[in-house]
């Protein structure tokens, strides 16, 4: 778990270094494209951690079953595979891309919500 925790923390420490260097070329596409890359691998290495977590639980356990089914991901990275692929076409596509994202993970995970109300 330490070194899936770990993986995860090193793309995060690219954050900086890749919104950086966007700005400072007037978002270019290859920016854009280096950003979408490194947002797709942090998507990588969550998954990594959240199967590494679940893999210490029970199979049948609830919060496994959850977490398996986490269609916010699977669709996250889709969305930043088409950014990165469409950041050499239009940037502003691209950027509204991964906008998109970040509004999809402010929504609340109902199926979280369900399983830990009140009777």
């Amino acid at each position: 778990m330490l070194w899936a925790n770990l993986h995860l923390l090193f793309w995060l420490s690219l954050m900086p270094f890749a919104t950086g260097w966007m700005g400072e070329n007037h978002f270019a596409p290859m920016t854009f494209s280096l950003y979408g890359v490194v947002l797709f691998m942090t998507g990588v290495a969550y998954l990594i951690l959240a199967r590494t977590l679940t893999g210490r639980h029970n199979l049948q356990s609830e919060a496994t079953i959850q977490a398996g089914a986490n269609l916010k991901l699977k669709v996250s990275m889709v969305l930043y595979l088409a950014g990165i692929s469409l950041a050499f076409v239009n940037e502003w596509i691209s950027l509204a891309l991964y906008a998109s994202v970040a509004v999809i993970w402010f929504i609340p995970d109902r199926r979280f919500e369900q399983s830990h109300a009140a009777p």
